[in-house]
């Protein structure tokens, strides 16, 4: 994994800079005798790692649509592992190079480089199999734990050093060079038990879940391939993951037991590679590079390649050219959330407005669980400054989705909107403690308390949420102490 070199260097001081510490001293968080951590800290350590990640990593990629799709196929698979009631959480990282990382709790990172590199719906389901199954296998966690007790923040960042050793080759070895960090020489790849036990479930998730088996085999040989063509593209993968002929024709032999079941891909898969290719270089490029696909019909879905040149048009402000080609793609059978939500941001854009919202109702009856339409017409709505229409839509959607940090965003923004500065900020504290920011939420409160236009029963609630966090902030302090 390449995280950004200032994320990287912050994890590795944080985590040099911490303190030897007595066992005696420290809490127990798992059973010491099975090597391993309780998942509830298992959990609680990656959450805080993911709030790293999305707070202060600029390659963390915000885009809802990839997010969607990555969770459909990622909740496709997890659904028949051996731990589907686990809770999953996938998330893009915006990269060229060719990777996917597991962390703990469930979180797991896929590169774009990957998607786009993979050929198939079933390889790229392949890698992601792998990934879950070293989360159901608890390797990350065993990893972490390393048979000793230590406190949870000094786990979280053993956590995040091991995720920066992973990610830079030269932080890896002034990691070890160190006394504290001895202990992640070990770390750098997983052992090549974990990796023959994630295969085995790998493939057993990819057979269960329809998927073609050999995509797993396919991807990881063209991996191998690819290190002495491009080893400064592909190696990301292969030196966390290490791949060896024995595991390649282990593969390759479990394959042979499974009659040959061709998977087509998915219209999601097409359209999210088409989008992120779409994202790449400035719009003038990516245009260019979706015409000649058409003109030369270089394409093995053009419904996605037509989306692609739509988002690239787009981003060009060719509102009539991206309709254009947005309408092609929709009458080529093809029904996608992502085809009526860019059609009704392209509409917006253009002045539409009401005819973008109207897309955008008739989608989310559609594709009710598609987040990317329920945040698209929200904003669409702010930005028409509709926000009584956006504060009734997003405080709606919240009862379904309580937690989710950009719905909170929208009704922060839509108090904003309409004057109410106290509940402004209540909203924007909900959206700093969810992001594990206790400090920022509670001075958020502390402007709402401040600001003059809050009733009785609003300033009680706000007064006792303020109590609640700064019990928080106490213990979260007492526990990095610790």
């Amino acid at each position: 994994m390449i995280l950004a070199s200032r994320f990287v260097a912050a994890i590795l001081a944080c985590f040099l800079s911490l303190q030897s510490l007595r066992a005696d001293e420290l809490p127990e968080l798992g059973d010491v005798a099975s090597n391993d951590l309780s998942l509830s800290a298992e959990k609680k350590i990656g959450q805080q790692i993911m709030h790293e990640i999305r707070w202060r990593e600029p390659s963390y990629l915000e885009d809802s649509d990839v997010e969607a799709y990555l969770n459909q196929l990622g909740g496709q698979l997890a659904a028949v592992s051996n731990d589907p009631g686990f809770g999953y959480f996938f998330f893009p990282i915006n990269d060229p190079s060719i990777n996917a990382f597991a962390m703990p709790g469930g979180y797991i990172g896929v590169h774009t480089g990957l998607v786009l590199s993979a050929q198939s719906e079933s390889e790229l389901a392949g890698v992601l199999a792998h990934e879950i199954s070293h989360v159901t296998q608890r390797h990350i966690a065993r990893q972490v734990f390393q048979s000793k007790k230590i406190g949870m923040a000094s786990m979280v960042a053993m956590g995040l050093a091991l995720l920066a050793a992973r990610s830079n080759g030269q932080v890896a070895g002034a990691a070890i060079a160190t006394t504290q960090a001895g202990a992640i020489s070990a770390q750098l790849a997983f052992s090549r038990d974990f990796e023959r036990e994630a295969d085995r479930q790998g493939f057993d998730i990819l057979r269960k879940s329809g998927f073609d088996v050999r995509g797993m085999s396919a991807f990881f040989e063209r991996l191998q391939r690819a290190v002495r063509l491009y080893e400064n593209n592909a190696t990301a993968y292969l030196r966390t993951h290490p791949l060896t002929g024995e595991r390649l024709t282990d593969m390759q032999n479990r394959e042979q037991s499974v009659g040959y079941r061709q998977m087509p891909d998915s219209v999601d898969f097409q359209l999210v590679r088409a989008k992120l290719r779409a994202m790449q270089g400035m719009p003038g490029e990516a245009i260019k590079d979706f015409e000649t696909l058409l003109n030369e019909k270089k394409f093995t879905a053009e419904a996605a390649t037509r989306y692609g040149l739509a988002y690239a048009l787009y981003r060009g402000r060719d509102w009539t050219g991206a309709e254009r080609e947005i309408l092609a793609a929709r009458q080529m059978n093809v029904s996608a959330a992502m085809l009526e939500r860019l059609l009704a941001d392209i509409l917006v854009a253009r002045g539409e407005v009401g005819s973008g919202l109207s897309v955008y109702r008739d989608a989310m009856v559609r594709f009710p669980l598609h987040m990317g339409l329920l945040y698209g017409h929200g904003g669409a709505l702010i930005g028409a400054r509709r926000f009584e229409e956006a504060l009734r839509f997003s405080e709606a959607q919240l009862q379904n989705y309580p937690d989710d940090v950009r719905l909170h965003k929208m009704r922060a923004e839509s108090y904003a909107g309409l004057g109410r500065k106290a509940q402004q900020h209540q909203s924007l504290a909900q959206v700093f403690a969810l992001q594990g920011q206790t400090a920022g939420a509670i001075e958020q409160l502390q402007l709402a308390q401040r600001a003059g236009d809050a009733n009785f029963f609003e300033m009680s609630v706000i007064d006792a949420r303020l109590r609640e966090l700064k019990r928080q902030l106490a213990e979260e302090l007492k526990e990095k102490r610790n």
